[in-house]
């Protein structure tokens, strides 16, 4: 999908690697850059720095209620037309304690913002992208949606909803021979204030322009499903072929992925 001439939607576009993107899609010669977001400051921020690069939409949109994405994407359509290429960014860790101390709201808030709000989003856009048959949906996952991370179990189950709901649609969009197009992105931590406090001994935490420029490459190149760095794409495969303890000892504690979490702080 070339960004070129096109209108892309940016869910927690105002911050991160949302906000980056968004200025890559401008550069790239996006018609509209549409950001949504729930903390107006950082909308007015975006807004104001990425104009320079393009016109800029802001709209404060909480994404997890689905009466407020219906309303924004008419908006939407009315202000800026069809939506063209959807990234979807907007996600929350809420701690690093382990499952038993997160609170029920805990729960709700993780899967509502991190599961749930992508299937909405896409749900209300879908229908006009398969009826024009042009469209593409990225959604970012995480690597802690292919390995069950401790210390991040909630946030972990939100992401591996959003890996196995975003291909089953790419299967079914493939089925109805549309030319809609979905790709799911499952990186390791990013270096955007999120995960600060992460601690990793092998896998380097990953740098906020690098990864965007990564993602924005898949989205172009019509990719199903991009690990990044490109070696997580292997754990499925170790998963399956080693007995658990074995992975668990190796990848959770020579690689030292089961404690990255234990300094967390996140962002303040």
């Amino acid at each position: 999908m070339e960004l070129k001439g096109q209108n892309v939607l940016i869910t927690g576009g105002a911050s991160g690697i949302g906000r980056i993107m968004g200025g890559m899609a401008l550069r790239k010669g996006a018609a509209k850059l549409i950001v949504w977001d729930i903390n107006q400051a950082s909308i007015d921020s975006a807004v104001s720095e990425l104009s320079a690069y393009g016109e800029v939409h802001g709209y404060r949109v909480d994404v997890s209620d689905n009466d407020c994405v219906e309303r924004s994407y008419a908006l939407v359509k009315q202000e800026c037309g069809f939506v063209d290429v959807l990234i979807q960014c907007a996600g929350v860790i809420t701690s690093n304690r382990t499952f038993d101390r997160n609170s029920v709201d805990e729960i709700h808030r993780t899967m509502s913002i991190n599961a749930v709000a992508p299937m909405l989003v896409a749900h209300a856009m879908i229908g006009d992208m398969i009826e024009r048959d042009h469209g593409h949906i990225c959604s970012i996952a995480s690597a802690g949606g292919m390995i069950s991370n401790p210390k991040m179990s909630i946030y972990s189950a939100s992401k591996w909803a959003v890996i196995g709901w975003s291909d089953s649609v790419r299967i079914e969009l493939h089925r109805m021979k549309s030319k809609v197009r979905m790709t799911t992105v499952a990186p390791y931590y990013i270096n955007t204030g999120m995960f600060d406090g992460v601690q990793s001994r092998i896998f380097p935490i990953l740098d906020p322009v690098k990864t965007s420029r990564k993602i924005i490459r898949a989205i172009e190149r019509n990719v199903d499903f991009r690990g990044i760095p490109w070696s997580f794409h292997f754990i499925r495969f170790w998963q399956g072929v080693l007995p658990t303890a074995v992975f668990d000892w190796f990848f959770g504690d020579v690689f030292g992925i089961y404690h990255t979490m234990d300094n967390f702080t996140g962002r303040k």
